[in-house]
């Protein structure tokens, strides 16, 4: 999460596209997605549960894609997710490259106790559903045997190819487990022009969001994408672009084909049922295969605790004009009067007590270390800086501080420097107060 997107690593949902956005989800089969591929702090991650929630994504088998996030980006992003509350929700907190956090398990494999469970569904009968609930047009297929749980490929109605992305997945055991996939993201970290989430008649949740492909508009494709969750956890996904490939293909028409309501009805439409009924059910991690147990619970940050906590600490001469986050991750918008200034925070617990933390490292005589970085953003917005303390104890309790001199990444500086110094967010970090926030242990 999310994401949302708080500290520049390259995660799915926070990828130069709509990744970020949403939960990004559908992209090329069979890739994974791995939270410690760079030894940076993670931008725009996801928090715990959406991590756990990822691993239960599907895998396709024979079809052109899989689910890489989502939401979700993430944060939000071509994906599933949402962000990444929204998709793209931030965990600035990552473990170093090729460590992981205690009770944080590798991806399990599909049919694996908490894995994604793999469906066999005809590629054809998916197609014939598409074509029966959608719009009248041109098809075109990147597959049209086989089985899987998606298909991708270009429509058009006569204005111009536009690709598209299709899967169905299962969220969860419940409707409830992916609800933050169906939620609007954060417009500070998942810029988008329209955003829409509610329930149908028969009380799936669904939501329809309308952006692009990157969030700093370097390319004008668009991203419009319409994601249903049934009341018993099943997940239908379509996204659509005004152009004729999601990346590096001229824009060549104004909008993409399908309208809000065209896609809100195409994904609750009857004719996906009967598919999603051959998706097998989720079957819970209960332990590890071969009979060895899972890890010990992690201790997690529930609500808004960390926000409010973040709040708290700040000078008082800063005027918070925006904030959120859940869980592990908290952040406000400030304004001191010489422009908005981002202001993010993770805290996470039970990791490995390695540091990844980027910048000189001092450890103070308490045993905890201190990493302090000075960078360029990476979300195109021109002339951003990113100021980051980070800070874990020897018993692997971490926190890190970001802080912007722009509202959101993907906007252009509004300031010379963040609202606060090198040593405020030093000191932010480093209060005591983060260790006394509420934990619930999970997993």
């Amino acid at each position: 999460m999310p994401q949302h997107d708080p500290n520049g690593h390259h995660d799915p949902a926070a990828d130069p596209g709509f990744t970020a956005e949403l939960g990004s989800a559908l992209r090329t089969a069979g890739e994974g997605f791995a939270l410690d591929g760079r030894p940076e702090l993670i931008s725009a991650g996801l928090v715990r549960g959406r991590r756990r929630l990822l691993r239960r994504r599907l895998a396709v088998t024979g079809g052109a894609l899989a689910l890489a996030a989502v939401g979700i980006g993430g944060v939000y992003a071509g994906s599933v997710v949402t962000p990444d509350g929204a998709a793209a929700k931030a965990s600035v907190a990552a473990p170093p490259t090729g460590e992981k956090p205690r009770g944080e398990k590798p991806p399990v494999e599909a049919g694996e106790p908490g894995g994604p469970q793999q469906a066999a569904i005809p590629i054809a009968d998916i197609i014939s559903a598409l074509k029966a609930s959608a719009p009248a047009g041109t098809w075109k297929f990147d597959q049209e045997d086989g089985v899987g749980q998606g298909v991708s490929g270009t429509f058009d109605d006569g204005r111009g190819e536009a690709a598209f992305f299709l899967s169905l997945s299962r969220a969860g055991g419940t409707g409830e487990t992916g609800a933050d996939m169906v939620t609007c993201p954060d417009k500070v970290y998942v810029p988008y022009d329209r955003c829409t989430d509610g329930r149908t008649a028969n009380g799936s949740r669904v939501m329809v969001l309308q952006g692009y492909v990157y969030p700093d508009k370097r390319e004008e494709t668009k991203s419009w994408r319409a994601t249903l969750l049934t009341k018993d956890g099943f997940l239908v996904d379509f996204s659509e672009h005004n152009a004729p490939a999601e990346k590096g293909a001229e824009v060549n028409r104004e909008n993409p084909p399908l309208t809000a309501t065209q896609l809100k009805e195409l994904v609750a439409a009857d004719a996906w049922k009967p598919l999603l009924d051959l998706i097998p059910p989720y079957v819970p991690p209960t332990g590890e295969p071969g009979g060895q147990p899972l890890p010990p619970p992690v201790p997690g940050v529930q609500g808004s605790a960390v926000t409010n906590a973040l709040r708290s600490l700040l000078p008082k001469h800063l005027r918070v004009t925006d904030k959120g986050g859940e869980g592990e991750f908290g952040y406000v918008v400030v304004d001191d009067g010489k422009g908005k200034s981002l202001v993010q925070v993770n805290v996470q617990y039970g990791t490995d007590g390695s540091f990844g933390g980027a910048g000189e490292v001092t450890t103070l005589p308490d045993g905890r270390r201190v990493a302090l970085s000075r960078q360029p953003g990476e979300k195109g917005g021109a002339g951003v800086v990113w100021w980051t303390a980070d800070t874990v104890t020897p018993d692997g309790f971490r926190v890190v501080v970001s802080a912007f001199n722009t509202g959101a990444q993907h906007q252009d500086a509004t300031r010379a420097e963040p609202a606060l110094t090198m040593e405020q967010l030093k000191a932010l970090a480093l209060d005591p107060k983060w260790a006394k926030l509420p934990a619930k242990a999970e997993r």
